[in-house]
């Protein structure tokens, strides 16, 4: 069967006798495996259409238990970010987040959308690119259902939660005085933090707003520090996320 659809280049991968895997995620089918016989080298405008970063529509012959593609055409490219070492590092690790998280063969038209609105924020920002990828972080967790809880105790339920807050990976979320003093204190426990007030808002607001809202918005190096840590440690316990290949660069 021949379709089409739109889709995003993760990446790829060098196969035999010539062929590349493209790891393609598409608007219709989701993460998927795609033979190809093109070489990103080439100058055709299927060859452009299969490079990373790239927005294109794809003609796929799907068979039963794989796929090749037929040919592309580039709706957009995002080569400024390859052009960027700290948009192409963030953007990067970006994709690999995603391409982790992502089932293999089922339909994300939400994350499909984050994912391009992510691309075309990250192509126009000047600096400060980590704000940008941690925002997608947070939101790529609300749009998976893995969004920590903010606005009350995790464990007891209030929503008064005292001058000195607490915000427990393991638990899930935010943790008021007492009960975040208990715990810390009882069972030592590491993946306890009490971070900046700042940085509950800055969830907050990551979460609720669009990315063109704050594409010129830039955090502090402490609480950007900071808060990468807590996202980190939060996705590698809910989601089994650890440390990926992109950040061998500097992340």
């Amino acid at each position: 069967m021949v379709t089409d659809t739109e889709g995003i280049i993760l990446r790829q991968i060098k196969a035999a006798n010539g062929r590349r895997m493209i790891l393609m995620f598409s608007k219709k089918f989701g993460k998927i495996s795609v033979g190809s016989g093109l070489t990103e080298g080439g100058k055709s405008k299927s060859a452009l259409s299969i490079r990373p970063f790239t927005h294109g529509r794809y003609e796929i012959f799907k068979g039963r238990d794989s796929y090749n593609l037929n040919g592309g055409q580039v709706i957009k490219s995002y080569y400024a970010i390859g052009e960027n070492l700290d948009k192409y590092i963030a953007s990067s690790y970006v994709l690999e987040l995603t391409e982790k998280l992502l089932p293999e063969e089922l339909a994300q038209p939400k994350l499909f959308n984050l994912l391009l609105s992510f691309l075309g924020a990250m192509e126009r920002r000047e600096k400060k690119q980590e704000t940008l990828m941690l925002a997608y972080m947070v939101k790529l967790l609300d749009v998976l259902g893995n969004m920590p809880v903010l606005d009350h105790c995790v464990e007891c339920g209030t929503k008064d939660l005292g001058k000195k807050r607490f915000f427990s990976v393991k638990d899930g979320g935010m943790l008021c005085s007492v009960c975040g003093e208990r715990m810390a204190g009882d069972d030592n426990e590491p993946l306890i933090y009490t971070p900046n007030f700042g940085i509950v808002d800055i969830l907050k607001y990551f979460r609720n707003n669009d990315f063109s809202t704050f594409e010129k918005i830039a955090l502090d190096e402490a609480v950007l520090r900071e808060l990468k840590i807590i996202l980190k440690e939060y996705m590698a316990y809910h989601l089994d996320i650890g440390k990926l290949k992109s950040e061998e660069f500097s992340l």
